[in-house]
Order: structure tokens, then C-alpha cells, then sequence
């Protein structure tokens, strides 16, 4: 389960980050707090942030749970598949927001398979 806690930390180390770039953003183009809008540099840092944690309240627990019941060597290399989407979500989103859509289905691909096979491993077990 160590490669699963490591991958964890990745993911939240990564969502650090993206917080600390919409306040890079927030600096740079003068939008005050507790304004959640104004340059559109500003909105798309702060859109990539807010739904990288909406992800994360999935992601996490199915992380851990396929690592539990399946298997962490594979949940940690899925969770890192994750990890890729979620940096080329936000370079599509950076540069048009139109072009988000391969990272999110990386990232959701990766979501799912950790959720179904989670859920497989668990009813597994319990029959």
C-alpha cells in the first residue's frame, strides 16, 4: 500500500500546485480576493483547480479501495495514468478551453477503472 500513499501524496501534492497557480494568477492580472472571476487566465487557472478537486473526492477513495481489493502495484500505475490526465487537462484548458476534453477523459478512464475494480474486489471478497 506504499506505492498507493505515494501516488496520494503525488495527486495532492499536484492539486497544491494548481491552488498555488490560481493565485499566481490572482497576483498577475489583479483580481481580488474574494472576487472568483475577472481575466480569463485568472478563470481557467481557478476552473482547473475547482474541478481537479472535484475529482479528487472520487478519485481518492476508489485509489484506495482498488488498491486494497485488487491490487496497489496496479492501483498506484493507474492512479498515476490520473496524475498524466489531470497535467494535460490543464495544459488543454490553458490554451482553450475546448481542448480539456483529452485530459478529462484520461483522467475519468483512470477513475473509472479504479471504481469498478474496486467494487469487483470488494464484492469478490465478500462472496
Amino acid at each position: 500500500m506504499e506505492l498507493i500513499a505515494i501516488v496520494t501524496v503525488l495527486v495532492l501534492i499536484q492539486f497544491f500546485l494548481f491552488s498555488y497557480l490560481v493565485g499566481v494568477q490572482r497576483g498577475k492580472h489583479g483580481v481580488k480576493a474574494p472576487a472568483m472571476s475577472g481575466h480569463p487566465e485568472f478563470d481557467r487557472a481557478l476552473r482547473i483547480q475547482q474541478n481537479t478537486m472535484e475529482q479528487l473526492v472520487v478519485f481518492i477513495p476508489a485509489l484506495w479501495l482498488f488498491g486494497y481489493y485488487v491490487d496497489p502495484r496496479w492501483g498506484a500505475g493507474i492512479g498515476l495514468v490520473f496524475l498524466i490526465g489531470r497535467f494535460v487537462y490543464r495544459a488543454g484548458y490553458l490554451a482553450d478551453p475546448a481542448k480539456r476534453h483529452t485530459g478529462f477523459m484520461i483522467g475519468m478512464v483512470a477513475m473509472l477503472a479504479l471504481l469498478l475494480g474496486g467494487l469487483y474486489g470488494a464484492i469478490s471478497r465478500l462472496i
